[in-house]
């Protein structure tokens, strides 16, 4: 992410700070949403704190549900899409993420793609990756959401390690519903410090007026840990993640690493170009990657991967 529009550094709330080097869990808890178009985008610099902070770090998702079930329908689909799709390339003007070449229609609710990616966690933290990164990608690279059951089971055949027929039957559960229901609620009880934040940048992070209250701004990542609580939301640069880390550890946590081009598709199986930049700090993919057209660079797929990926089916 650039650093040149600098975001508002949110205060450190309670505890106080252990001696350096002292060591408990950091809590962090993303807030999110398979359909938003700056989630999309800050993948790369949380693709690599994930990665650089595992033993540290308990990270958690909650899925605030960007479009709700009962939002009203566009009085002309057509015209609502392709609204979004302009929308979409604005974000993507700042992120450099990819997007698809046509939007062909707004997504309708967020509800079955968020059951799914809240779903896929009973089958392990690599597989729930996994299957939120294809949820993500088969509205910013197809351009067809997957907003209904049967979108979800088409964008998950075939994925690896995945026991789809038990995520399936787990996405009609009243269990399921709960948990997102759940995660709906709390992304509606944002934090006074997000009420009333302004900053520059094109997407600073305040929380957004929804019916009767408010919500936290997608996406946004709290920080809780032994020096206390900091939350940093909207389009940050990775050095503000880090700097709120480092505050409520009690001291510096790794500075991200980078991996070998091969060792990084082989871990995430798809990149995108910002990605593979910022994984690897390289921007020759590996020799055997297959290449994904987008309208905004290419998504780069691992052989295996692509083998299954609605697309490259055809």
């Amino acid at each position: 992410m650039s650093t040149s529009a600098r975001q508002p550094r949110p205060t450190v709330t309670g505890g106080s700070v252990p001696p350096a080097g002292h060591r408990l869990p950091l809590r962090v808890t993303e807030f999110t949403d398979p359909a938003c178009p700056w989630a999309w985008g800050a993948e790369p610099v949380f693709r690599l704190l994930r990665h650089s902070w595992d033993p540290y770090v308990r990270w958690r998702r909650v899925f605030g549900i960007l479009f709700d079930e009962n939002d009203d329908p566009a009085p002309d689909p057509d015209a609502e899409a392709r609204w979004y799709e302009g929308f979409v390339r604005g974000v993507a003007e700042h992120t450099r993420a990819p997007y698809a070449p046509r939007l062909h229609r707004l997504t309708r609710t967020s509800w079955p793609a968020s059951l799914a990616a809240k779903s896929a966690q009973a089958q392990g933290g690599e597989v729930a990756e996994r299957v939120l990164r294809r949820l993500r990608e088969t509205t910013f690279v197809l351009g067809t959401p997957a907003d209904t059951p049967a979108g979800v089971e088409d964008a998950l055949r075939g994925l690896p390690g995945l026991d789809l027929p038990r995520l399936l039957t787990a996405l009609d559960s009243t269990e399921a519903r709960a948990a997102v229901r759940a995660d709906w609620a709390e992304t509606r009880a944002p934090l006074p410090d997000v009420l009333d934040l302004e900053g520059p940048g094109p997407h600073p992070g305040r929380a957004k007026e929804v019916g009767d209250g408010y919500r936290y701004a997608l996406p946004t990542l709290l920080f809780e840990g032994p020096g206390g609580r900091k939350c940093v939301p909207g389009w940050q640069p990775l050095d503000a993640y880090a700097e709120a880390a480092d505050a409520v550890a009690g001291g510096p946590l790794p500075r991200p690493g980078r991996l070998a081009p091969e060792a990084a598709l082989t871990r995430w199986q798809t990149l995108t170009g910002p990605e593979l930049a910022l994984l690897t700090g390289e921007f020759t993919p590996p020799a055997d990657a297959v290449r994904v057209e987008t309208g905004n660079g290419p998504l780069w797929l691992h052989p295996e991967e692509a083998r299954h990926h609605p697309a490259t089916r055809a």
